[in-house]
């Protein structure tokens, strides 16, 4: 590489059922650093579509903030994604979990007819528009798709099936790929890769960060 890239990674909460993936979006973090590159973490400063127990899966009678649960994660070192700055990053990666499909959007309630958090929305189109490299890992290709759908991208969630197929409507197409592969859409500078839609141990959703980074990298470079 000609540079050390630097990414923005837009967090969503933290944990799977309710917020960010944490596996991938710590695995995302650490990928980067040992390629060499650097990072800022963003998340919308919002509430949370529900609050879940991690412990039975029951959801519980809270309220709390997408931000400042995020910073959880980013150890404090995080900011508002109001406070984004395209012209700042070479890259986007949005890590999967469950707050990736109801806290930035929607998704998981209205499925391709959902609303993305006008933040989130924003982020993507501009990023799209300078020619930053996109990537997102799990669920979150889903809202990505939604969002870049007149774009035709390619993308993946591992394998197809239903929700695939219904995003297929929207003009994207879906390709099935191995547990740790990375779908690269090269026209539309978009990088997708399925880690726990298919992984089911973190030794292959960290090959899935490092793949997903190398690849966008590589893309970067160009």
């Amino acid at each position: 590489m000609n540079k050390n890239p630097h990414f923005a990674v837009v967090l969503s909460g933290c944990g799977r059922a309710d917020g960010s993936e944490i596996h991938e979006a710590v695995f995302a973090l650490l990928c980067i650093e040992n390629l060499g590159c650097t990072y800022q973490c963003f998340a919308p400063n919002i509430s949370q579509a529900a609050v879940i127990n991690h412990l039975n899966n029951e959801p519980m009678d809270e309220i709390r903030n997408v931000l400042i649960e995020s910073a959880r994660i980013a150890r404090g070192n995080i900011m508002d994604l109001k406070e984004f700055n395209v012209d700042d990053f070479d890259g986007i990666i949005f890590p999967g979990g469950l707050g990736a499909v109801t806290n930035w959007c929607d998704f998981a309630q209205k499925g391709v007819e959902c609303t993305v958090d006008t933040s989130v929305r924003a982020v993507i189109r501009k990023c799209y528009d300078k020619g930053l490299v996109i990537g997102a890992m799990c669920i979150a290709p889903a809202m990505v798709a939604v969002v870049l759908a007149d774009k035709k991208i390619h993308f993946t969630l591992g394998a197809g099936g239903a929700t695939a197929q219904k995003l297929e409507k929207l003009g994207v197409v879906h390709e099935e790929v191995g547990v740790t592969d990375v779908c690269i859409d090269r026209e539309n500078r978009v990088c997708t890769t399925p880690a726990y839609m298919l992984a089911t141990n973190m030794t292959d959703v960290c090959q899935c960060a490092q793949n997903l980074i190398g690849a966008m990298c590589q893309l970067i470079d160009r």
